[in-house]
């Protein structure tokens, strides 16, 4: 029997034989009336579903810039897949399969390209001084090295004070962003997404989440700040749409849409553009498997922004596990790997949308929001 055929079959008996005994019917009975067990969204529809992860946001809306702290309970292993041609990051390299540090503090999206690095910066400080980070030894008075890897999209030239000089506000952004951590957060304008623009449209903060029908729970959370347009050509349909649940960010459908290889909506206007991301998953996965995972998790920015990946872009998707089970059982760990892969990118696809329909317009802003078409 051929590998694919295995796991169907595994999945069908898993699914039949818990109908029968629900119900005391035969597995032929059962088989017969067994329905399918669809995925939903969690709770929220935020990456807060994935249990152990908590998000906190600032922003300065005399800068028209912010900042977004993705915070584990504990220390989770990580990845990251760098995609964009101009990236602005901090401590990728660090996520390596091969080096030594293998779970991060925490990841920071933050608005400000290269000033937006520092946004880390009070963050690292905080969390050294309650002993939090990696340390290779308890020596007195030497505090512990907090792992923070950070991604930054280009917000210079959407017309706020930018005037800071040697004072960028990053740091106390990133601070304040951190103070407010909790499992609720504001989308759309705000946290790093607060002076984002997608595709000459209002850009924005947007977070997804997913239960499968395997139990597992997989959030995105994204920064989406695209040279691409979110919607189609003269519409307001999102090229996410075939993945929405619900009607998560309109209901629209995508009947409509028409991609053609010059046509991508608003023109473009090339400059400093990124969309930068963090999808999540509770399942324990190693370095390696969650090395694949942002790799497929990457595809869900192609789903729903046309064109992406551009040499002006500094697409970033981060990868992490809150390890708070193990793999299902009854599947190769191959399997689940693709299998959460595929739940990411569509997850991550859906919260692009999500942010691109929750934005609203900046005050004194040419820039119109998704809703304002």
């Amino acid at each position: 029997m051929k590998r694919r055929d295995l796991i169907s079959s595994v999945a069908a008996a898993t699914t039949v034989g818990l109908a029968a005994t629900a119900t005391g019917a035969s597995a032929a009975e059962a088989k017969a009336n067994a329905k399918p067990n669809p995925s939903t969204t969690g709770a929220r529809n935020l990456i807060t579903d994935v249990p152990g992860i908590k998000v906190g946001n600032s922003q300065d809306t005399d800068a028209k810039t912010g900042v977004t702290v993705i915070i584990p309970d504990k220390p989770a292993v990580a990845a990251v897949d760098v995609r964009g041609g101009g990236p602005a990051t901090r401590e990728t390299d660090a996520l390596s399969p091969e080096n030594l540090v293998q779970t991060v503090d925490g990841i920071v999206l933050s608005g400000g390209s290269v000033y937006g690095m520092a946004s880390a910066d009070g963050i690292c400080a905080r969390m050294g001084a309650n002993n939090r980070g990696f340390s290779m030894g308890s020596a007195a008075g030497v505090p512990p090295s907090p792992i923070l890897p950070t991604a930054c999209l280009y917000d210079l030239a959407n017309g706020g004070n930018k005037a800071w000089k040697e004072s960028p506000p990053y740091r106390e952004l990133g601070l304040k962003a951190f103070e407010s951590i909790g499992e609720d957060f504001a989308l759309g304008t705000a946290g790093a997404g607060y002076g984002a623009n997608a595709g000459g449209i209002k850009g924005g903060l947007g977070s997804a989440s997913v239960v499968s029908k395997e139990g597992i729970n997989v959030g995105a959370i994204v920064a989406v700040n695209s040279l691409g347009a979110a919607i189609g050509p003269d519409s307001k349909q999102f090229w996410a749409a075939p993945f929405e649940m619900g009607d998560e960010f309109g209901g629209l459908g995508s009947d409509e849409l028409k991609a053609g290889s010059e046509n991508y909506g608003k023109a473009l206007q090339p400059r400093g553009n990124t969309t930068i991301a963090v999808i999540s998953t509770d399942i324990a996965l190693t370095r390696v498997e969650l090395q694949r995972v942002a790799v497929m998790a990457q595809d869900g920015l192609a789903r729903a922004l046309r064109p992406i990946h551009a040499p002006f872009d500094g697409d970033v998707v981060f990868a992490l596990s809150t390890e708070q089970r193990e793999m299902p059982e009854g599947f190769p760990r191959s399997y689940m790997t693709l299998r959460i892969g595929a739940l990411a990118a569509d997850t991550l696809a859906r919260a692009i949308a999500r942010a691109v329909f929750e934005a609203t317009a900046l005050k004194g802003s040419k820039i119109p929001a998704w809703r304002d078409l």
